[in-house]
C-alpha cells in the first residue's frame, strides 16, 4: 500500500523561529487589502455571507458597518428574536447563530459590557455576533483572531421563522454598507500588531532514515525514534540534552528489527537565547503534515528555586498570558503535544519570578541564558496513531456534476482497488488489525476544496449487524479520546453544536452531519475493536448542499456570498415549516386547513360592498369588488398551495392591484363627479396602482400610498363638485379692495358647505366605515409571520366591510340611484337674482 501524501516523510513541514525585538524599531502598517460595499439590503428573515481572506502577515483588520438602524443598547434586550439583526464572525466556515436564549442572552451582555466581540480564538466553534448598530466600527488584530478565511454573516431576524418567498414576511427591512481594510507589516523582517517585533530564523535539520537493530548500538543521537517488527510495532524514544553516547539493547529472538526516523529538530544552543525577567519571546513551528507530537526541551539553565522557564503554546495566533492553548514550565519538564493541529503554532517563552507572584517587593531577577529545541515526530508507510501502527488512508473526492449544487461530491478510498463509480465502500477491509490493545483506530482523511465551505459532509454507517465501532471527527488533525470536534456511536454523541447532527441513528445503522464544514484537511477516525467480526458494513462520506435534502420539506438552493468566492447552500421550506433545514414545523396539518379556510373564505366580505354597488346600479364599484374578492382569495388559494388557476406572480398582482383599486375607488364613489371626470380619476387610479402592485406589492407603506391617493381623489372630486355647483372659477373673482363686504357671502359659504355635508352622509354609517378601517390597519400592522393567516383574514373582513359602511353613509337620489346631489342647495341662493332678471 502507498503511503499517502501526508505520511512521507515531513519534507515540507517548516520551522521558523520568531523574536520579539526592540520597540524601537517599529514601521508604519501598510494597507494589503480593502473592500466596500456601499448598500446591502435585507429584507426580514433574510441572511448573507461575506468572506474575507487574512494574510499571514496581517496585522490588524478594521471593520467599519453603517446601517439605518439605531437601537438604544439598553433596549436590546427587550427586542423579539424576530427584530434583532446581528453580525457574526467566525473563521474558516459561514457562521449559523445560535438562536437559543442562553446563547442569545450572553451575547447581548457581552456586546452591553464590551461593545465588540466575545472571543475570537478561532478554536471556538462558535461564531461571535454583535448586534446591528448605528454606526459600528471594530479593530482586530493577530493577537485576537489568526491569519486565514473568515465568514461575516449578516442576519435581520432569528428563529425558525418561514423562509420560503410566497410568504409575506412581515418586519423591517435591513440596510448595511461596509468597509474593510487589513494592514499588515511592510517587510517580512516585522511582527506584530504594530509591527514593532523583530523576526529571527533558527536552524533546523530533518531525519527520515531506516536503521537496523545493530546500527543502533552506541550511537549519538539527539533524536527520536520509532522501531518496529515484523510481528508488532513498539516505540523507543531517546533524549539527549547534552549528546551523550547513548546505547539502547534491543532483545533479539530471531526477528528484524527495523528502526524508522521521521522527525525535524530545531534548536538555539551554546546558552545563545538570554532573557531578563519580563521581556518574551516569539517563535513559530509551521505544521502543514499530520504529526505524531511535538516537543520543547530547554537545556543549559541555571535557575534559582524562585525562577521559571514558561513556555505558552497557541496555535494559529500570538499566545498571551492568559488567551493560550498549552502552557509549561519547560525548566522542570519539556512540553510535549499530542497529535498536534496543522497549522502555525506560536511558541512564546518567558522568565517567571514565582516569588513577586506572591510579594511585589521580591528583587527582579538577573539576566538568564539557556538553549531550547523543539522535534516534531511523525510516521512513515501509511501508518499513523501513538505507536505507528494504525492504518490511515487518504479520500479521494469523485464530483457529482450537479448543476444546483456546484461542491457536491462523494469520497472513496484510493487503494486496493475500490471503485470510483460507486459512493460507498466496505469499511471491514480497511481496518486495522495490527494493534495489540482491546480497540484500534483506523483513519480516513478527506479535503474540503476551497470555495466550499457551505457544504456539509454528510458520514453514514450501515451494517447487517449491530454497529460496535464509534466515529470521531477533526479538523486539521488527528481524533483521538481526549481531542475530537464531534463524535458519534451507536448510543451516545456529542451534543450543543448547531454544526452538528445525529439523525435517524439505530442498533446498525449511524447518520451524521457536519454543517458548513471548513475548508482543508478533515479525519473521521473508527475505533473499533482489535477482533474482526464477520459483519458487513458500508461507509459513505459526501459532501452535500442541504441537510437530508431540506427534510423532504423544502427545496435545496446554492448562493455565493458577496465577494462571489465561496457557494453556500441553503433551505427554501413549504408554507408549513421553517428553520436551517425546515425541520421546525410551524403549522400542523390541521392548523394548515384552518389557515386555508380563514384566508381563503374571509374574502366572502367583498359580497357587501359588490351587492349594495349592484343594488345602486353602480356597476362600475360592482365589478371592481367583486373582481377584487375574487381574485384574492384565488391568490391566497395558491399561497396555502390549495389550487393555482394561474402562476403565482400573476395572482398577486391581480390580487394586491384590484385591492388597490377597491380602496380608491370606494373615495371616487363618495365625490358624486360627472362620469367624464370620474373616468379621468379612474385611468390615473389604474396606472398608480398598477405600478405599485408591479414594483412591490408587499410593503407596507403602500398601505399609506393608497389611502393618500384615495383621499386626494376624494378632494379633488368634491372640488369639481363645489365648482360646478356654485359655478365657481378662480378668474370669476373681481379684484375689489373692500374686502370687509366679502364677509357675509364667505360666512354664508361656511355654513352652506356644513349644511351640504350633513344632508350628503349618513353619519351613523360614516362612523362604523372610519372604526372598521382602524381595525384594518390595526390587523395589518399585527401581522407576522406566526400570525399571518388569522390577522390577514381579519384585514380581509374589516377592509371590505368599511367600504360597504362608506358606501351606505352616502345618501341615494332614489330617482336615478346615484348619490344625492346637493346643485338645488346651492342654487337656491341665486334664484332671486335670476327672477328679478326676467321681470
Amino acid at each position: 500500500m502507498a503511503a499517502p501524501w501526508w505520511a512521507a516523510a515531513l519534507v515540507t513541514l517548516g520551522v521558523v523561529g520568531l523574536a520579539a525585538g526592540p520597540r524601537g524599531c517599529a514601521a508604519q502598517p501598510v494597507v494589503l487589502t480593502s473592500y466596500g460595499q456601499p448598500k446591502l439590503s435585507l429584507r426580514p428573515y433574510d441572511w448573507t455571507y461575506l468572506r474575507v481572506d487574512l494574510p499571514a502577515s496581517f496585522s490588524s483588520i478594521t471593520m467599519n458597518f453603517a446601517t439605518d438602524r439605531d437601537i438604544p443598547r439598553e433596549h436590546l434586550k427587550d427586542l423579539p428574536k424576530s427584530d434583532l439583526a446581528i453580525i457574526c464572525l467566525m473563521i474558516a466556515n459561514p457562521p449559523i447563530p445560535d438562536t437559543s436564549d442562553y446563547y442569545l442572552d450572553n451575547l447581548l451582555s457581552n456586546f452591553l459590557a464590551v461593545g465588540s466581540f466575545g472571543n475570537t480564538n478561532n478554536q471556538s466553534n462558535l461564531a461571535q455576533c454583535i448586534p446591528f448598530q448605528k454606526n459600528t466600527t471594530i479593530v482586530l488584530t493577530n493577537g485576537q483572531i489568526s491569519p486565514g478565511i473568515w465568514y461575516i454573516g449578516y442576519f435581520n431576524g432569528l428563529g425558525p421563522a418561514r423562509t420560503q418567498s410566497k410568504m409575506i414576511s412581515r418586519g423591517r427591512a435591513l440596510s448595511v454598507s461596509t468597509s474593510i481594510t487589513v494592514e499588515g507589516c511592510p517587510t517580512s523582517a516585522l511582527w506584530g500588531p504594530y509591527c514593532n517585533q523583530t523576526i529571527e530564523t533558527i536552524g533546523c535539520s530533518q531525519f527520515s532514515r531506516y536503521n537496523n537493530s545493530r546500527d543502533l548500538l552506541g550511537l549519538t543521537i539527539n533524536t527520536r525514534k520509532i522501531l518496529k517488527t515484523k510481528e508488532n510495532t513498539r516505540r523507543t524514544s531517546f533524549l539527549s540534552r547534552s549528546n551523550h553516547p547513548i546505547g539502547h539493547q534491543l532483545e533479539s529472538n530471531g526477528t528484524s528489527v527495523v528502526g524508522v526516523e521521521n522527525l525535524i529538530t530545531c534548536a538555539i544552543s551554546n546558552d545563545s537565547l538570554c532573557l531578563r525577567q519580563g521581556d518574551i519571546k516569539f517563535y513559530f513551528l509551521d505544521i502543514v503534515n499530520q504529526a505524531l507530537q511535538f516537543e520543547i526541551t530547554a537545556a543549559n539553565f541555571r535557575l534559582s528555586q524562585s525562577a521559571s522557564l514558561i513556555c505558552y503554546l497557541r496555535c494559529n495566533a500570538l499566545p498571551q498570558r492568559d488567551l493560550h492553548d498549552y502552557s509549561g514550565d519547560i525548566s522542570s519538564a519539556p512540553l510535549v503535544i499530542k497529535l498536534p493541529n496543522i497549522g502555525r503554532w506560536y511558541i512564546a517563552i518567558e522568565i517567571l519570578n514565582k516569588t513577586q507572584m506572591r510579594n511585589t517587593t521580591a528583587p527582579m531577577l538577573d539576566t538568564i541564558c539557556f538553549s531550547f529545541d523543539w522535534q516534531v515526530t511523525g510516521c512513515l508507510n501509511g501508518k499513523t496513531g501513538t505507536d505507528c501502527s494504525w492504518e490511515a488512508y487518504v479520500l479521494q473526492r469523485v464530483p457529482k456534476r450537479n448543476p444546483s449544487v456546484p461542491f457536491e461530491s462523494y469520497y472513496v478510498p484510493t487503494d486496493e482497488g475500490a471503485l470510483l463509480e460507486y459512493s460507498h465502500f466496505s469499511l471491514e477491509k480497511f481496518l486495522t488489525n495490527s494493534s495489540f490493545e482491546q480497540f484500534a483506530w483506523t483513519y480516513f482523511f478527506l479535503d474540503v476544496p476551497q470555495g466550499s465551505a457551505g457544504a456539509l459532509i454528510h458520514v453514514q454507517l450501515k451494517s447487517d449487524k449491530e454497529l460496535n465501532y464509534e466515529l470521531y471527527s477533526k479538523y486539521g488533525g488527528l481524533p483521538s479520546n481526549d481531542s475530537w470536534d464531534y463524535y458519534a456511536s451507536r448510543t451516545s454523541s456529542s451534543n450543543g453544536s448547531v454544526f452538528y447532527s445525529l439523525q435517524n441513528s439505530t442498533d446498525s445503522d449511524m447518520d451524521l452531519s457536519i454543517f458548513y464544514a471548513k475548508e482543508g484537511t478533515w479525519c473521521f477516525g473508527v475505533k473499533h475493536p482489535n477482533y474482526t467480526s464477520n459483519s458487513q458494513t458500508y461507509m459513505s462520506i459526501s459532501l452535500q448542499g442541504c441537510h437530508r435534502n431540506c427534510n423532504q420539506k423544502g427545496v435545496c438552493h446554492a448562493s455565493v456570498d458577496e465577494s462571489g468566492l465561496t457557494f453556500y447552500s441553503f433551505c427554501t421550506c413549504d408554507r408549513d415549516h421553517g428553520g436551517f433545514d425546515c425541520s421546525d414545523e410551524l403549522v400542523s396539518p390541521n392548523g394548515h386547513i384552518r389557515q386555508s379556510v380563514f384566508l381563503i373564505a374571509s374574502n366572502a366580505a367583498a359580497i357587501l360592498p359588490a351587492f349594495w354597488a349592484l343594488r345602486q346600479k353602480a356597476f362600475a364599484e360592482w365589478i371592481l369588488y367583486t373582481s377584487s374578492g375574487i381574485s384574492s382569495a384565488l391568490y391566497h388559494s395558491c399561497d396555502v398551495g390549495t389550487w393555482c388557476i394561474l402562476s403565482f406572480r400573476v395572482l398577486q398582482f391581480l390580487d394586491f392591484w384590484l385591492s388597490f383599486m377597491a380602496v380608491v375607488g370606494t373615495f371616487i364613489y363618495m365625490a358624486t363627479i360627472k362620469e367624464a371626470s370620474k373616468r379621468a380619476m379612474h385611468t390615473a387610479v389604474f396606472i398608480l396602482t398598477a405600478i405599485l402592485a408591479a414594483t412591490g406589492a408587499t410593503r407596507s407603506a403602500n398601505i399609506g400610498i393608497v389611502v393618500a391617493i384615495g383621499s386626494f381623489g376624494l378632494l379633488i372630486g368634491w372640488i369639481l363638485e363645489f365648482s360646478t355647483a356654485r359655478r365657481f372659477v378662480c378668474c370669476s373673482w373681481r379684484i375689489n379692495l373692500n374686502v370687509p363686504h366679502r364677509w357675509p357671502n364667505l360666512a354664508a359659504l361656511f355654513w352652506n358647505t356644513l349644511e351640504m355635508l350633513n344632508k350628503r352622509f349618513r353619519w351613523l354609517y360614516l362612523l362604523f366605515g372610519f372604526i372598521t378601517l382602524s381595525f384594518a390597519a390595526l390587523s395589518w400592522k399585527l401581522e407576522s409571520n406566526s400570525s399571518y393567516w388569522i390577522w390577514h383574514s381579519m384585514w380581509h373582513i374589516t377592509i371590505y366591510t368599511s367600504s360597504f359602511f362608506f358606501l351606505c353613509s352616502m345618501r341615494v337620489n332614489t330617482t336615478n340611484h346615484s348619490p344625492e346631489t346637493t346643485y338645488e342647495l346651492t342654487r337656491q341662493d341665486t334664484l332671486p337674482t335670476t327672477e328679478s332678471s326676467q321681470t
